[in-house]
């Protein structure tokens, strides 16, 4: 059986929250919704006419049953769209997109959404061992946000620590990791400043307890940068480290969406695709190694699209940290000259849910505002994993 074409028709995101910023007061199925109702209406695509529905959502303590189903049926989704959350970490928002795509390749659905969204100000503290009560002594109070979305619970450190063993192993330097950071803020302003995400962000309409609706229309992060304070930043998880809060990524709030179609039914229908998704992998090593398996798993994604690094116009590589984004390039030897053009996780955030989709998107946008074929989304997650994807401008 010939597999069906996988189309992209419309992709979409909201700005990104700063952490407790201007999208605390939200939860992240409502922002879920924000982003699955635009990609709708940008595809020109009816709720009803949507056969299913995946979405990546991380840190799930305190949202309610099925994120992913409150997100749909808030966006107008009908009662009939089977829903479902994928939780792959980082790579959550990509691989609920590769579900779809392999949907449609095999025929068993002709449109789908697929994204992802996180609101990292309101994930709740934990307290273990309070089912049946503590008999005697002290307590203890656990931060959900670290525990399951931060921490490696396979060597019991932050994932930080294996940021740092990144940068030791590929002999990558405090400095080379600040000047990505900072070439990264100056992007993503730049990219603000020029419009460059206008087609990619849709606002998010926040209601107040008087008066009209707060609107909330760009990145919040990029404006809170300041070079002469960041250079000064001591390391963040170990004392003569190399990663610094200002060359990581940041807490963040937010939500992107997909519309997936098989390509036949979308020219069936008169709709004009976006991009094309050629192929997509997933590769692992071992958990402290999960800051290089984006290359691995960029390997695996051009070999099955029958390309080489040469033919890819341009990059978005998750900038988990600075250092994950400087040792895949440096793996697949490419120049960080065509890598997260229009600026990183380092200064337009990582809500972790949404990332995988959010990169997607922006690709897309780059490759419509800068020209070029093909470009190549790649994200690494907690456990030593990564996901890729390859897509062809239309």
């Amino acid at each position: 059986m010939a597999l069906k074409s996988a189309v992209i028709v419309s992709a979409v995101r909201t700005p990104l929250g700063s952490f407790g910023g201007s999208l605390a007061g939200m939860t992240a199925p409502q922002l879920g919704s924000v982003a699955i109702r635009a990609a709708l209406e940008r595809a020109g695509v009816a709720g009803g006419d949507v056969d299913e529905c995946f979405m990546g959502n991380v840190l799930q303590a305190g949202q309610g049953q099925a994120p992913a189903r409150q997100a749909a049926l808030g966006a107008g989704l009908s009662n009939k769209v089977p829903c479902t959350t994928v939780n792959k970490v980082c790579a959550s928002g990509m691989k609920a997109a590769m579900f779809a795509a392999q949907s449609v390749m095999l025929g068993h659905q002709k449109c789908i959404v697929a994204g992802g969204f996180e609101s990292m100000s309101n994930v709740p503290y934990y307290l273990p061992k309070q089912r049946q009560g503590l008999r005697m002594g002290h307590g203890e109070v656990v931060d959900g946000l670290i525990y399951d979305g931060l921490w490696d619970p396979y060597d019991n450190h932050h994932m930080g620590n294996a940021g740092e063993h990144c940068a030791r192993t590929r002999s990558i330097s405090r400095e080379d990791q600040d000047e990505f950071a900072v070439s990264s803020y100056h992007r993503a302003s730049e990219a603000h400043a020029k419009g460059y995400f206008k087609d990619e962000i849709v606002p998010v309409s926040i209601p107040q307890r008087r008066g009209d609706p707060k609107v909330v229309s760009a990145d919040e992060e990029v404006d809170k940068f300041n070079e002469s304070k960041f250079r000064a930043l001591r390391p963040a998880f170990q004392k003569d480290g190399t990663i610094t809060a200002g060359n990581a990524s940041k807490i963040n709030d937010g939500a992107a969406a997909l519309v997936v179609m098989a390509e036949d039914e979308a020219l069936a229908r008169g709709l004009n695709p976006v991009a094309r998704i050629v192929s997509f992998a997933d590769a692992a090593m071992a958990p402290i190694d999960f800051t290089i398996a984006p290359a691995s798993a960029v390997q695996r994604a051009l070999a099955r699209a029958n390309l080489s690094v040469k033919d890819i116009s341009f990059w978005e590589t998750n900038e988990a940290f600075s250092v994950v984004a400087l040792a895949n390039s440096q793996i697949l030897g490419i120049s960080n000259d065509i890598v997260n053009v229009h600026g990183g996780a380092v200064a337009l955030g990582h809500p972790i849910g949404c990332s995988g989709a959010r990169i997607i998107t922006t690709l897309i946008n780059v490759l419509r505002t800068h020209g070029g074929q093909y470009g190549v989304a790649s994200i690494c997650n907690g456990g030593g994993g990564a996901s890729a994807i390859v897509i062809e401008k239309m």
